[in-house]
């Protein structure tokens, strides 16, 4: 292929490389100069123009096109007709992008004028959805460019759609006292929304106590019944191999084949099987209709594609996905800007619902309760961290003996809630500029959720209060701010700061989490049993 000047007198035959406007003759570019348009050309006193001759050997840039296009081209993609050297690729049917990627990187090694450009491999797609598109980039390539290029995409497709398969997927929500229906019936609404694209259904909605023996019971029951996927959605977040949710599979004669994956939100996802069929523990994040790490297995599985050990593996690159970017990265709260961030754990209650026993001082997972909210403290970085102290102060200040806390006792706790925060609330030292209140009966909440709370904090510090929302439903802990504190000093009775939240409207910043630990206490024997396992 020839490029350069030519003269009007022998540009007939030749491609206008560019668009040209004389007088009243126009010329777009890539338009064949015909002995009609080069007369017009020349009337109108041009002399030249920039051109392409194409030689012997050469392929013009749509047929070039069209050729590459069709070897691209796999099952479930329809490939529209050839323009200005470019080839569009659209999805046929509704499922998930499979993409060569080895064979589209050697396709574009092969000549910077031969081009094609796809979605991410493995990407959910829609019918009528723009999938790739060829693009030669000059007016012709040569016979034996398009053979190379030919040669690295081999002699399978590149490119092609694994359309959904019909499924039916079965869906079991653990429960503890705490969790309200209300966060399941959201959760099953989102995952029906979830399956939709699919033409895939809800076959089973099951809920049962967070305890393995139980749910090894359902799980066995939708292995064998009509479910082609499990999805279990549990009240706790899946931490180790020996949790709940794990453990109960392995009970119902499955198997773990993978838990945590590279991918954010959603590294708390378990992959499993039973009888053939695949297990889906889903991350807390999987109860927003956010994308996250739950999506890209769900819609694999959904298009007959399977997933493995080393399938999660290389989700890492990509895998951090883009609302992360406004999400607050964790910290050390109690040492960033100006003044501290403290934190309070309010440890003072009778526990008259829990009977005889002080609930904060039974076990769970090999600690009292109340430990497990006072370190989510400590890990958090806050500093210092109080502990108001009530009903047995000498039992509850042994339990957290060797950890690095204030005691305060409150001893008007029998008056309720509200004297014991006025009481933490009025030990602060006077730099810190916000405090962090958990409550000692809530052994779920991560050093996570506080450092978020923190971070919005120093991000925003004109906010009187920062809360942790589950599906718009406030939760705990609650962070308040230096300026709400003289307020807290009027609370009286067993309300707590709720009535100080409702009355700061938009000053309240709310921090949405997927996690329902921060809706779940332990104020009975049965929530205690729940949570034991």
């Amino acid at each position: 292929m020839k490029f350069g000047p030519v003269a009007i007198a022998d540009s007939v035959g030749c491609i206008a490389a560019h668009t040209i406007r004389a007088g009243g003759a126009t010329v777009k570019k890539g338009a064949s100069i015909t002995d009609e348009i080069a007369a017009k050309l020349a009337a109108e006193g041009i002399r030249e123009i920039v051109a392409v001759r194409l030689e012997d050997g050469d392929v013009a840039e749509n047929e070039a096109a069209s050729r590459l296009a069709a070897r691209l081209t796999g099952g479930n993609i329809t490939a529209e007709a050839p323009f200005t050297g470019r080839v569009n690729l659209f999805a046929a049917v509704a499922g998930v992008l499979q993409v060569d990627v080895a064979a589209i990187d050697g396709f574009n090694a092969v000549d910077e004028a031969i081009t094609v450009a796809t979605l991410p491999a493995l990407k959910a797609v829609v019918a009528g959805e723009l999938v790739a598109t060829v693009k030669i980039i000059p007016y012709a390539v040569s016979q034996a460019r398009v053979e190379q290029a030919l040669a690295a995409l081999g002699a399978e497709p590149a490119v092609a759609v694994a359309a959904y398969r019909p499924s039916k997927v079965g869906v079991i929500s653990t429960t503890l006292p705490g969790l309200k229906p209300s966060v399941i019936d959201k959760t099953m609404r989102v995952m029906r929304d979830r399956l939709e694209p699919a033409a895939a259904v809800l076959s089973a909605d099951e809920r049962v106590p967070h305890d393995a023996a139980p749910l090894a019971a359902c799980i066995s029951a939708l292995a064998r019944g009509e479910s082609d996927i499990v999805v279990i959605f549990g009240a706790s977040a899946i931490t180790d191999r020996r949790d709940v949710i794990p453990q109960a599979l392995v009970e119902a004669g499955g198997r773990v084949e993978h838990l945590g994956m590279p991918v954010d939100p959603g590294n708390l996802l378990m992959l499993g099987e039973i009888g053939g069929k695949p297990v889906i523990g889903a991350p807390g994040c999987a109860r927003s209709p956010k994308e996250n790490s739950f999506d890209w297995v769900l819609q694999r599985h959904l298009a007959g594609i399977p997933v493995g050990r080393a399938d999660v593996q290389r989700m890492g690159v990509g895998g951090l996905l883009m609302e992360i970017v406004s999400r607050p990265q964790p910290r050390a709260p109690g040492q960033n800007g100006p003044g501290t961030v403290a934190g309070i754990v309010l440890a003072a209650g009778r526990s008259t619902r829990m009977g005889a026993d002080n609930k904060l001082l039974q076990e769970l997972r090999g600690r009292p309760i109340l430990r497990h909210a006072v370190e989510a403290q400590l890990e958090a970085r806050l500093a210092p961290v109080l502990v108001v102290t009530g009903h047995q102060r000498e039992e509850v200040e042994a339990v957290l003996a060797d950890l690095p806390v204030r005691f305060v006792h409150n001893p008007d706790y029998a008056s309720g809630l509200a004297g014991s925060l006025r009481a933490g609330v009025a030990a602060l030292p006077p730099d810190a500029e916000a405090a962090v209140v958990s409550l000692g009966d809530m052994p779920n909440v991560t050093p996570q959720v506080i450092e978020r709370l923190a971070e919005s904090h120093l991000r925003q510090p004109d906010a009187l209060a920062v809360v942790p929302t589950l599906f718009g439903h406030r939760g705990n802990p609650v962070l308040l701010a230096r300026a709400i504190f003289p307020a807290v000093s009027l609370l009286s009775g067993d309300r707590g700061a709720r009535r100080l939240l409702d009355e700061a409207g938009n000053r309240v910043v709310e921090v949405p989490f997927e996690d329902p630990a921060i809706a779940i206490d332990v104020d009975t024997p049965e929530a205690l049993k729940a949570l034991q396992g």
